[in-house]
């Protein structure tokens, strides 16, 4: 049996653009996409902290070392520049997978740059 757990998650990531006319969908540093072993077109979903939206979507390059978080296309009207998001992506694993696993956190300042963080997350954990 395959059961569906969080892969990996970008905490805290600030918008620093949206446009609803740009081709793409949700455009992340590869430095970013790298650290959460994210790979481009992967599905991913994204929950805006500052208006509690959520969507899923795909994640495409933005230039290494720019810290881009972009909201592209129809993303645009529910992402906007300046909010706060957290960027999921789930895999499927099975119970032989799951005696190995945790999930890549990575987590970002306000500039979106990489900052420590737990490596585990608890009940009431603020960072």
């Amino acid at each position: 049996m395959l059961r569906t757990f969080l892969r990996s998650k970008i905490h805290s990531a600030t918008v620093t653009e949206a446009n609803v006319e740009y081709m793409g969908s949700l455009s992340i540093d590869e430095d970013l996409l790298e650290l959460a072993g994210l790979r481009e077109y992967e599905q991913v979903q994204i929950a805006n902290v500052t208006n509690g939206e959520r969507l899923v979507t795909y994640a495409i390059k933005a230039p290494r070392g720019s810290r881009t978080i972009g909201a592209n296309g129809a993303a645009a009207h529910l992402v906007r520049e300046g909010d706060k998001i957290i960027i999921f992506c789930y895999a499927q694993y099975d119970n032989e997978d799951l005696t190995h696993y945790h999930p890549r956190l990575v987590f970002v300042n306000e500039n979106n740059d990489p900052i420590p963080g737990p490596v585990k997350e608890e009940h009431a954990q603020i960072l």
